[in-house]
């Protein structure tokens, strides 16, 4: 099965956002407006246990509620839940009273029951079933009680969270999975009630949704009675229209965000690992020699790599996991980088007996040491000049490198299906540690995620033993099971960019994605 990788550009796994609020001023609110928002790809189905491409989880968070909510703090609250109880291997969740589907049908503990069934039944394939949900998780359902009880399929040290945090859909969805590639049989405060492909998709907010996040309120003043979200792939277009007040909302990565900052318009940031770089470690490539790997991190100047790919304003990258609040903190990266040293790097490819010839390219027992960079095109405009000063610093110390340039299907077949590359530039966008383990170690595709073909001892131990520890405390280990990977240099997270989303005629916030509870319109 090709699984799609949470990217950047458009809202990620659990998505990508440091939680912030946009700024209003002393503005009044105002009732029975729009919020337009851009997004830089079509986001495809919008069956939430179907994918994990991170613009359709984006719009889905819009139309499917969540059992639980975290604020912007890191603090869970309720959602479409109104107690709850977790360890590492079972939880306990209590329905609120009155929820109802979009269609007006009530939500029962069985429907949420199924939800969670579906993605820990292998057989149904799930993207998210290895990465949110263990495989073989299962529910029941007190419809009495209003209670649904987890059991994990394997210990799972943010449980809560992970299960917690599954898009909620009705019934009639879970006969008819048509009906929620449509985004329809919701429980979310919205509506799906226009889709044009490529180029919009209308949301009309329900009038009787009465279970947002906490103590959250119905009759709000400045609540939107639409959202457009459309699909803009241009970010000077995208800025073009936010100036001329045709969006409320826009992500900006690249350098058009200097007229929106000229302009002093309000933005929410968020960091996201922009600058990864990941291994093939299957049979046949270069990468499967640890020495080789690391020759190739050392032969980088990744300070002058990480400015290039986020015009001078990212930061070093601490860790995959960027959604704020982390629950682990610390530096997972820097101590375990080599340095920057290119003699250092060609001494290392000697040694692995990759030599020079009088062309200056290596080669080994007649073999040449080539290497496929995967770059991402839908991961903003910097990739290209980035991947090219990596091509040019690699030539620099023998090695041939051929771009391939990829769209997002293009990744999810390359990665996930064909294995033709040998040094990705996805990158991955991570709220939980846990979430990284299917991808750095287990079944390869087409059985699992595992796209590196990764195999590292120290990363499988300490993540199995940090599973057995509830949130915070197994933070020890994940904190050295990530290390583990950067000192092999299997995954390298190097530099975060810190990306804006600005914002006119409107605020919100962001926890772990836009929140649409949280937005509220401004007067003119």
């Amino acid at each position: 099965m090709k699984r799609a990788v949470a990217l950047l550009g458009v809202f990620a796994l659990a998505s990508c956002g440091t939680s912030g609020n946009s700024g209003s001023g002393g503005q009044s609110l105002a009732d029975g407006k729009t919020f337009t928002m851009s997004v830089g790809a079509d986001p495809g189905s919008l069956d939430p246990a179907l994918t994990v491409l991170s613009v359709a989880r984006g719009v889905g968070r819009f139309l499917y509620g969540r059992l639980i909510e975290r604020t912007t703090n890191g603090d869970i609250v309720a959602g479409l839940a109104e107690k709850w109880d977790a360890t590492v291997t079972t939880a306990t969740f209590t329905l609120r009273q009155g929820i109802t589907c979009a269609d007006g049908a009530p939500l029962t503990a069985k429907d949420v029951a199924d939800n969670i069934n579906f993605v820990g039944d292998p057989k149904n394939k799930s993207p998210l079933a290895g990465i949110q949900v263990a495989p073989g998780t299962s529910a029941t359902a007190d419809e009495a009680a209003r209670t649904v009880t987890v059991t994990s399929g394997a210990p799972d040290a943010f449980l809560l969270t992970n299960v917690g945090t599954l898009p909620i859909v009705c019934a009639k969805g879970m006969a008819d999975r048509s009906l929620l590639a449509k985004g329809e049989q919701g429980t979310g405060m919205f509506t799906i009630s226009e889709i044009v492909p490529n180029d919009h998709y209308t949301l009309e907010r329900r009038k009787d949704f009465a279970w947002g996040p906490g103590d959250w309120q119905k009759d709000q003043a400045g609540l939107p009675d639409k959202v457009v979200v459309r699909v803009i792939a241009n970010e000077t277009t995208a800025v073009n229209l936010l100036l001329s007040g045709q969006l409320t909302a826009a992500t900006v990565a690249g350098p058009d965000q200097e007229r929106l900052l000229a302009q002093k318009l309000d933005h929410v940031d968020y960091a996201t690992p922009l600058g990864t770089l990941a291994f093939n470690q299957a049979a046949g490539h270069p990468g499967q020699d640890p020495a080789v790997r690391r020759a190739l991190v050392q032969g980088l100047d990744l300070a002058q790599v990480g400015k290039v790919l986020t015009n001078g304003k990212g930061r070093p990258s601490k860790s995959l996991v960027t959604v704020e609040p982390r629950p682990c903190t610390g530096d997972n990266v820097t101590p375990n980088l080599p340095a920057f040293d290119k003699a250092a790097a060609a001494g290392a490819l000697d040694a692995a007996g990759w030599r020079a010839g009088s062309d200056g390219k290596r080669a080994k027992d007649g073999k040449p040491l080539a290497v496929k960079l995967l770059q991402p095109t839908v991961a903003g405009p910097t990739l290209t000049a980035t991947a090219e000063l990596i091509q040019q610093a690699w030539q620099g110390i023998g090695v041939q490198v051929e771009i391939a340039p990829v769209d997002a299907a293009g990744i999810n077949q390359t990665l996930f299906g064909t294995g033709a590359w040998d040094v990705s530039m996805v990158p991955l966008t991570l709220s939980l540690p846990s979430q990284l383990t299917p991808f750095a170690s287990g079944p390869v595709p087409p059985e699992g995620v595992n796209f590196g073909h990764f195999t590292n001892a120290e990363f499988e131990a300490e993540s199995k033993l940090a599973a057995t520890k509830a949130g915070s405390a197994g933070c020890e280990n994940w904190n050295k099971a990530e290390a583990a990977l950067v000192k092999d240099a299997s995954f390298v997270p190097y530099f975060d960019a810190v990306v804006p989303t600005f914002v006119k005629g409107a605020k919100f916030t962001m926890s772990d994605s836009l929140d649409p509870t949280s937005i509220r319109m401004l007067a003119s």
